[in-house]
């Protein structure tokens, strides 16, 4: 003979709490997940940068630069042309290459001007990539820009 069991609030009770716990655990590790690859400000105030970003862009469009990444043998490549397509030599040139999820693949690449491109040797996965670089143009103008990168 078959023992027939009733379902008790207690039973109910426990299925709520595990079941909520399961939600309440995985939103916890995800949240984890999401802060700790946040890769961090961009400026520090967002105000004083907003007041400025109009007479800085106006100062980048009108050098009239175009910016291309390409990356082959184990080198990064990165083309800049002025409105005529010639190649731009720039005073300065720093840029940080990094996935753009997380920080943990960014690299810092010291490029050469080889009279053409900037190229700087770097190894790179498939995927996608962003180029975020920094040009002093010779007159002292700041050119910024973040460049997609997608290697095969």
């Amino acid at each position: 003979m078959a023992v027939k069991r009733e379902i008790t609030g207690r039973h109910v009770l426990f299925g709520f709490v595990a079941a909520f716990s399961v939600i309440i655990g995985v939103n916890l590790v995800l949240a984890y997940q999401a802060v700790k690859t946040f890769p961090g400000l961009e400026v520090k105030n967002s105000y004083v940068a907003s007041q400025e970003f109009n007479s800085r862009k106006a100062a980048q469009e009108a050098l009239g630069w175009s910016v291309r990444a390409s990356h082959a043998d184990g080198v990064l490549h990165l083309s800049i042309t002025d409105k005529q397509g010639n190649p731009v030599k720039v005073q300065s040139l720093k840029a940080i290459v990094g996935r753009a999820t997380h920080v943990r693949d960014d690299v810092a690449p010291v490029f050469q001007f080889n009279g053409l491109t900037y190229e700087a040797p770097v190894d790179l996965g498939g995927g996608n990539w962003n180029v975020r670089m920094i040009a002093i143009a010779e007159n002292g103008t700041e050119f910024r820009q973040r460049v997609v990168l997608l290697k095969q």
